[in-house]
């Protein structure tokens, strides 16, 4: 059943559908807020959950818990603004904003996802050297790769088996088990803070924010919603969709930092490598764990290394209002098809540069955590406007709730951007 036939099915009588029906108009609809989801748990998102575990052991847990109930309230605010304006963000800050405004908040989004598609590629570099490729091969096979699949093809058959590799992290919460952490400790981590004021946690703090609460996942649900036709009649299935995969997807997330927590916490050093971080998936695949990681890391890399691309590019054109469509040939659509070729070009290309590609990684969630604060503004202005979404707009409680958490990820991005200024001066 496709999401239209599940609308027209809800409007059809005018009255709710059978209960037996309910679960087939749930499936039919569900996908943009679980996708979403796990595409924060990406090649970035795996490796800075990883050295988070690796560098504080169970002290980031807190932190987390807080980080998914933002995710769950922006998520969710993405996915109304789809299915009851029938746009996507970029659509929407374009009609609602000046055009210099309109420009100013592309201009970020551009800037964040082009980090992501970095540190994607950084990912597949550092996904092959764990089996025994050098990145200086491996990266550029990958973009040659990822750009004719999406050139000459369709990137859809190939996400499924990207999804399929990706799964391999289900092991994590195996490996948290196994790794048999001290419960209690992790307990006391999830329920009351153990925040450590020094430069190094609040970086990392970022950048947690940056990886789970990233303006691609933004992008992507408002989008797939309205694209998808969900609209207001059968928002409540979608709003299950969002606020499900969003929980879920950062469970794995807190399980990630429980396994290298176990493993590598007691040294209390930062992530070295990827192969550090393969170490915490020994519980579960032994000698096996380093290919095991490889694997995964390599198809998440490479699902998310097609995808965030495409995210900008479908984005920037639909801003300008030009041709969007991977269908379409280099002359329908010049600018969507050049704006792809570009981001996979930087990307690979900076992903090469000398230096560790765990640094690499991190340092682009951390940017992404800079510049998700400015996203998330408008993402609440446009929430709150009853002439965008009526009587759908945030209420008073939820507004609050938003508010607050909107307002605790930009004070920790500022916080880090005045210590890191008074490093430079000398003081701190």
């Amino acid at each position: 059943m496709s999401a239209q036939t599940a609308v027209d099915v809800r409007r059809g009588a005018g009255a709710s559908p059978p209960r037996r029906r309910k679960w087939l108009i749930y499936l039919a609809i569900a996908g943009p807020g679980i996708i979403a989801a796990n595409a924060g748990n990406d090649a970035g998102g795996i490796i800075t959950y990883a050295s988070a575990g690796a560098q504080f052991g169970y002290r980031p847990i807190f932190l987390m818990v807080l980080v998914t109930v933002g995710l769950v309230v922006v998520q969710e605010m993405c996915a109304r603004l789809g299915a009851f304006t029938g746009k996507g963000l970029a659509a929407l800050i374009r009609e609602e904003f000046s055009l210099r405004i309109a420009s100013f908040a592309l201009f970020f989004l551009v800037v964040a996802n082009v980090g992501l598609v970095v540190s994607e590629f950084a990912g597949i570099g550092a996904a092959l050297e764990l089996l025994g490729v050098s990145k200086f091969v491996s990266v550029p096979i990958a973009a040659i790769a990822i750009w004719a699949l999406v050139m000459f093809g369709s990137y859809r058959y190939a996400e499924r088996l990207f999804l399929a590799m990706s799964l391999v992290f289900v092991a994590y919460p195996i490996a948290a088990i196994l790794a048999h952490p001290r419960w209690g400790q992790v307990t006391s981590n999830t329920v009351i803070p153990h925040f450590v004021a020094t430069r190094p946690f609040i970086l990392l703090a970022v950048a947690l924010i940056g990886t789970t609460i990233t303006p691609y996942m933004q992008l992507y649900v408002a989008a797939a919603v309205a694209d998808k036709g969900i609209g207001p009649a059968d928002y409540r299935y979608e709003r299950v969709d969002t606020v499900f995969g969003a929980i879920a997807g950062d469970v794995v997330s807190v399980f990630i930092i429980i396994a290298t927590g176990a493993a590598l916490g007691r040294f209390g050093q930062p992530l070295a490598s990827a192969h550090s971080a393969a170490q915490a998936l020994a519980p579960v695949a032994g000698t096996l764990s380093v290919d095991l990681f490889g694997i995964g890391l390599l198809g998440a890399s490479m699902l998310a290394g097609a995808v965030v691309p495409l995210s900008t590019a479908y984005a920037v054109s639909e801003a300008l209002g030009v041709e969007r469509s991977v269908s379409r040939s280099f002359a329908e659509a010049p600018l969507f098809l050049s704006l792809f070729t570009a981001q996979i070009l930087i990307g690979a290309g900076v992903a090469l540069l000398p230096g560790n590609l765990v640094s690499l990684l991190i340092n682009t969630q951390t940017l992404n955590g800079l510049i998700t604060p400015i996203i998330l503004i408008f993402i609440l202005i446009l929430a709150n406007r009853r002439s965008v979404l009526g009587t759908a707009a945030n209420g008073r409680v939820f507004r609050i709730v938003a508010t607050i958490s909107i307002a605790a990820v930009a004070v920790t991005a500022t916080t880090l951007v005045v210590q890191t200024a008074l490093g430079w001066v000398g003081v701190g």
